[in-house]
């Protein structure tokens, strides 16, 4: 029989769909494979609009969500995934009575959720994804009241949840000094790509595909929001443009899409920058596979200093040379596998990016360096580990 065989866990996460939210679809597997029934609320997104579907024995339920713009948009957002999220937790309550809720933020209300189910004896497990008040203060660089508000419920949810799982040792560390959470509650599980996913296979296609006549190919994938620093990575490409044969490759989207766009136009680089959106995983690992150098421009403030991105693991995965800002995670994850520019700097950045494009050894033993740590120190086998060691905790 299989450790977690009998126990049932209920998965709630609000700002993605499952299995698109890789990290949460990792962790829903990992628990199955040691026997849990997995169950899981998310909202419906993009091509995920299934109100109910089970994908590898794990039960998915998708709620519609309104998408925020401005304060008043957050408020209807926030008020109706609180109602579904109750709505559908209640749910499955009265059908498999799970024994936890294993919340995901952002944002920090799903102990809200959470709070009635305590009653009945259901643990919450607070899956600590994003610092959200330094979130807000990186997006709309301002504290004030809202701030408070979010500092409110950051320790609210770290009051009620019986466990914490921190996304790397500075999260753990907020956990224990802001969050007063004994250290013995708090466990850290890293996010790391599925490697079965990142096959680097450039003899099956063309990578002038997408390097279109130039030499180097500059690659990003993530978010496009203000506090990822594509508008400093432009004005990087204004820097580069006329001193080597490149272009960039911009996977993602977000709130800044449009605006970095523009910014492109304006500063006469949008003939070497191609955005090409939210792609599949079959041509993310295709366009960056194709690059000489990937890049991380986030923005030095304390929520990127704090945070460990995904964008890196990837790219280490794919065995590329990084060059982003010096910052504290950022460093930590990539360690040799990166080029550190100064804070802001885009200057030291673009010289960054050259120095590699001019050293193919250097790429070369970059990159090596970047997967054998990957696998070695940080892949989702080690990771999947500590969520079952936490686990244990929780069922005992």
């Amino acid at each position: 029989m299989k450790e977690f065989a009998g126990k049932k866990i209920l998965i709630i996460v609000e700002n993605l769909p499952v299995p698109f939210d890789r990290r949460v679809w990792q962790e829903a597997k990992a628990l199955k494979e040691k026997g849990a029934e997995v169950y899981v609320i998310c909202p419906k997104m993009k091509k995920y609009t299934k109100s109910f579907e089970i994908i590898e024995g794990i039960h998915i339920y998708r709620h519609p969500l309104p998408q925020a713009k401005g304060k008043l948009g957050y408020l209807l957002e926030y008020t109706s995934a609180l109602f579904w999220e109750f709505f559908l937790s209640l749910k499955i309550y009265l059908k498999h009575r799970f024994h936890v809720i294993h919340g995901c933020n952002p944002p920090d209300l799903i102990f809200l959720v959470a709070l009635p189910f305590k009653l009945l004896g259901v643990k919450y497990v607070f899956d600590h994804h994003d610092l959200c008040p330094e979130l807000y203060e990186a997006k709309f660089e301002k504290k004030g009241k809202f701030y408070k508000l979010l500092l409110l419920a950051e320790k609210l949810t770290f009051k009620v949840a019986d466990y914490i799982i921190s996304t790397n040792e500075s999260y753990k560390k907020i956990a224990i000094q802001r969050g007063k959470v004994h250290p013995n509650k708090v466990y850290v599980v890293r996010s790391a790509p599925d490697l079965s996913k990142f096959n680097i296979q450039l003899d099956n296609y063309n990578t002038e595909i997408y390097k279109k006549g130039s030499k180097y190919l500059i690659g990003y994938v993530g978010v496009i929001g203000e506090q990822e620093g594509l508008d400093l990575l432009m004005h990087v490409a204004k820097l580069l443009k006329d001193k080597e044969s490149l272009r960039f490759a911009i996977i993602g989207e977000g709130p800044a899409w449009e605006k970095v766009k523009l910014l492109a136009k304006k500063l006469e680089v949008d003939d070497i920058v191609d955005f090409y959106g939210r792609v599949s995983d079959e041509e993310l690992v295709k366009i960056l596979s194709s690059c000489d150098v990937c890049v991380n421009p986030d923005k030095p403030c304390k929520m990127n200093e704090l945070s460990t991105m995904n964008k890196i693991m990837e790219y280490m995965a794919l065995k590329k040379p990084i060059v982003q800002f010096d910052l504290k995670e950022g460093r930590f994850s990539a360690q040799k596998a990166s080029l550190y520019a100064k804070k802001g700097d885009t200057k030291d950045f673009a010289e960054k990016i050259l120095t590699l494009l001019q050293n193919e050894k250097l790429r070369k033993k970059m990159g090596e360096y970047g997967y054998r740590r990957l696998i070695n120190d940080l892949s989702w086998d080690k990771q999947k580990k500590n969520l079952w060691k936490l686990y244990r905790q929780v069922f005992n």
